[in-house]
């Protein structure tokens, strides 16, 4: 699932690696039996190879963690929020195109 620079958000480690990041944060909220979660691996691969050191990306598995979907209040997926100062600044719902998420990740940067 996680690779070199795409990183497993967990429930334990959500605060640390998401919340309190001084970058923005791009969180891919997938499941394995997921199809459009399989199909969007490589957009979020590729960004994070894009951004790396500007933008922190990874994935969260919620069938291996509840407490913070529960929190997101994920009903669907895929779910793609990108946070900013420990707040999400833009969610996607839905299998999206790489030019949204470059969209929302560039005005997170900028602002």
């Amino acid at each position: 699932m996680a690779s070199e620079h795409v990183k497993e958000f967990t429930d334990q480690n959500f605060a640390d690696e998401v919340t309190n990041s001084s970058v923005p944060v791009l969180v891919d909220f997938w499941a394995e039996w997921c199809g459009p979660c399989r199909a969007l691996g490589p957009v979020i691969e590729k960004l994070a190879k894009d951004y790396v050191g500007r933008v922190k990306v990874g994935k969260m598995d919620v069938e291996a963690n509840r407490e913070i979907p529960m929190q997101f209040r994920i009903s669907n997926i895929p779910m793609v929020v990108v946070m900013k100062g420990g707040q999400a600044f833009k969610t996607f719902v839905g299998l999206r195109g790489e030019k949204d998420f470059r969209e929302a990740l560039d005005a997170a940067l900028a602002g």
